[in-house]
Parts: C-alpha cells; sequence; structure tokens
C-alpha cells in the first residue's frame, strides 16, 4: 500500500468534485466570445448577483483578473496604490507595468493585511506634470502573505470612502474572498458593498479546475472585456469550465468553514512542539505560517523531511513554511499530520561528512 500524501502546499492541489465533473460533461455551451455561451452568462449573473455588482466576467485566473482590472482603472502611466506584500505587486510578475505601463506605488502591509488609510491619503498624486495620476487603490481580502487574515469591512468601507473622496476606484483582489465572506459571516455583498470592482477565484477552496470571475459596474466590465481579449483569453465553448464554477458557488462555500476550522487545529497542534513556532490566534481562514525554530534545521530540510514521511509544506521566506487547508484534509488528518511533524523533529538534523545538515 502506498504512502498517504497530505498536501498542504496550498489549496489550488484541490481537484474538482464529481458535481463538477457531471457539469462539465453535461454543460450546455456556446461562443462566449460572442457572448452566447448560456453556462458562462449564468455563471457571471450569479457571481454579479452574489456580490451585489452590475455584472461580471468570467477569466482564467486570478492574476488575469486582476490584470484586465487595473488595467480598465488605468491607462499608460497613471499610478495605482497597493501594499508591499500584495498578491498583484509581489507574485504576478509586474504584469501591470509590465503590459499596462502601471505604476505600482507600494505602501506598507500591517501584519493584518491592512494598509494605513494615512499613508494610502499621502500617496496620493494630482495632476503634477512631475509625477504619475493616481488613479487606484487595491486592497487584498483574505491577504495572503499576512497569513490569511481577513481584513475588516469597516476598513474595506473605510478605504473605499478615502479613495472616492479623491476621485479614485477601490479595487479588491478577493482571491480568497468566499473564505473572509465565510469568517465574518457576511454576504459578499455587504464587504463588497464600498468596493468598486473585484477578482475572485474559483479555483481555491471552492474546488473548480480553473477560473475566476471579476465584478463590477457594466461599463467597467465592457472595458475589463476589452482587456481580456487582448491578454489573449478570448474564449469560445468555455461553459465547459464555467460549468464546474457554478457548482463552486452554489454547493462549496459553506464547507470553507471545515479548511477554517483544521487550520486552526493544525496551527494549535503546531504551537505546542519544539522547533515550531506559530501563533494560533493569526490564523483566521486556511493558512498557516510557521517558523522553524532551530538554529541548525532550514524550512528547506524541514520541508524535504516532511514530504518524505507523505506531508507536503513549502518554505515562505525567511524561517517561514505555509501550510493551507483545503477539502482533501479531514479533521481526522490533523492529529496525523501532527504525529508526522513531531516524529520528524524528534528525528533532528543529522550532520553529513562534508559539513552540512540533512534534516529527518
Amino acid at each position: 500500500m502506498s504512502q498517504p500524501v497530505y498536501d498542504l502546499r496550498s489549496d489550488t492541489i484541490t481537484q474538482p468534485t464529481d458535481a463538477m465533473r457531471q457539469a462539465i460533461f453535461e454543460a450546455e455551451v456556446g461562443d462566449d466570445v460572442y457572448g452566447e455561451d448560456p453556462t458562462v452568462n449564468k455563471l457571471q449573473e450569479i457571481v454579479a448577483e452574489m456580490t451585489g455588482k452590475e455584472a461580471a466576467l468570467f477569466v482564467s485566473s486570478g492574476t488575469q483578473g486582476n490584470f484586465v482590472s487595473v488595467m480598465a482603472h488605468c491607462g499608460r502611466g497613471d499610478e495605482m496604490i497597493l501594499g508591499d506584500r500584495c498578491h498583484i505587486f509581489t507574485s504576478e510578475q509586474g504584469g501591470a507595468s509590465a503590459l499596462g505601463s502601471i505604476h505600482p506605488r507600494p505602501v506598507h502591509t500591517n501584519p493584518d493585511g491592512t494598509l494605513d488609510l494615512d499613508e494610502i491619503e499621502a500617496s496620493i498624486r494630482g495632476d503634477n506634470e512631475h509625477h504619475p495620476v493616481t488613479k487606484l487603490v487595491c486592497l487584498e481580502n483574505t491577504h495572503g502573505y499576512s497569513g490569511g487574515r481577513v481584513v475588516p469591512i469597516e476598513h474595506m468601507d473605510a478605504a473605499g470612502d478615502l479613495a472616492h473622496s479623491h476621485g479614485l476606484q477601490l479595487h479588491v483582489d478577493g482571491a480568497r474572498l468566499w473564505n473572509a465572506a465565510v469568517a465574518l459571516g457576511e454576504p459578499l455583498a455587504r464587504i463588497l458593498k464600498n468596493v468598486d470592482t473585484a477578482s475572485l477565484c474559483l479555483s481555491k477552496g471552492l474546488s473548480a479546475p480553473v477560473g475566476s470571475v471579476v465584478v463590477g459596474s457594466k461599463e467597467f466590465i465592457h472595458q475589463a472585456r476589452r482587456n481580456r481579449k487582448v491578454a489573449g483569453s478570448g474564449m469560445r465553448q468555455a461553459g465547459m469550465i464555467a460549468a464546474a464554477g457554478i457548482v463552486a458557488v452554489t454547493e462549496m462555500v459553506e464547507r470553507l468553514a471545515d479548511d477554517h476550522e483544521n487550520a486552526k487545529a493544525l496551527a494549535t497542534g503546531l504551537s505546542k512542539l519544539d522547533g515550531i513556532q506559530v501563533d494560533p490566534a493569526d490564523v483566521e481562514t486556511n493558512i498557516v505560517y510557521y517558523e522553524v525554530a532551530h538554529e541548525e534545521i532550514t524550512p528547506a530540510q524541514l520541508s524535504a523531511a516532511l514530504k518524505a514521511k507523505g506531508v507536503l509544506s513549502n518554505p515562505s521566506g525567511g524561517k517561514r513554511l505555509r501550510a493551507v487547508a483545503n477539502r482533501h484534509i479531514e479533521a481526522d488528518d490533523i492529529e496525523t499530520i501532527l504525529g508526522i511533524f513531531k516524529g520528524v523533529l524528534a528525528e533532528g538534523a543529522k550532520v553529513e561528512a562534508n559539513g552540512t545538515y540533512v534534516y529527518g
């Protein structure tokens, strides 16, 4: 019997459900470039209604969703203000500037994923011939690099008020916004009430195989659709994949609470192990960042040792590693995973002949 694998690298590893596979098989399709795919149109209508926005657009990924959004808000040489640890700034290959000629103005990201509103306001630039013109403010909710922290509705509202008072728009990278909604016990429409546009992923905790949805006004979606086309993503019979997205948003949202509970249990267990540092209070959704507290053990060595025992958890810079609960990790698996951690830590670091440490 093969060794079981507990994959905690990300919630992007989730496989489509049986219901999704059946929906894909049965999907009614048409040419989406002509706006004639009924399944894509249905998905867009559902998500627009859920988020309280006029319209929605199905795109291939969260990165593409953010890209077509900021392109719709900003012209060449315009500026967007965003956090220095947000996904758009750190992990999308600088696409907004590389392909859109949009100037990023990063501000400090607080540990809880919020941005200082005074710093945002101080960074806004008007029509001065020496400066780019600020057009957009971006937030991220939940905030990935802050450990899946939930940005409070009050902060979202205040950021919207600030942006709008200066004639700016507010875009939210909501790759895991459904996680935020479940954690807050609030509908998406309330969370996004004072937000102009957002991009929401289907392919993380919701388990769809591919895709995101961008939401906003009809005018914004019209421009975003144009941007999607120029980015090479005019999709034809896209209902084949949108069908899985419909199952994702109608059947898979409530179960995200299970991931949150399992992540909290994992963090609580890890906090009790010698050689690991983590504060369970920081875990608000499904992401756990933990640190190696051992001078002779690197995150890469710990990751390799865990992998050999069937637990996948990736290093994430410095002393940190990341574990993401997902629907393939059951509550009963957490104790097994913690037992593997305990065993690996007990083995310690072994010194090879060349003086390097091999962990586990």
